[in-house]
């Protein structure tokens, strides 16, 4: 998958430091999935929601922090729609973000 909107998760780590790790692990590892479908991202990381819109809500540091992408299977986008703390993803629609 390419990963647009990188610079966000650059952002975010630089003031919650704590993510960084997580954030760079799942960075690595989504830069060579391949996934064609929701069902395929669920099943690699199981605590993340598919939402309407071929969007994905993904649990960072146990919870702490949640990130909500967009998934263009055919073109093998992956687009960072949101990144904030689990309050901050309180106040959203995930699937209007």
């Amino acid at each position: 998958m390419r990963v647009l909107f990188k610079s966000e998760l650059i952002k975010f780590w630089q003031k919650h430091p704590d993510a960084r790790g997580a954030l760079q692990a799942w960075l690595s590892e989504v830069e060579r999935a391949q996934w064609q479908m929701p069902r395929q991202v669920t099943e690699r990381y199981p605590s993340a929601s598919a939402v309407p819109g071929n969007r994905i809500v993904f649990r960072i540091r146990g919870n702490r922090y949640r990130m909500v992408v967009e998934i263009d299977y055919q073109r093998k986008e992956l687009y960072i729609l949101f990144l904030g703390t689990h309050a901050e993803y309180n106040r959203i629609d995930a699937t209007k973000v």
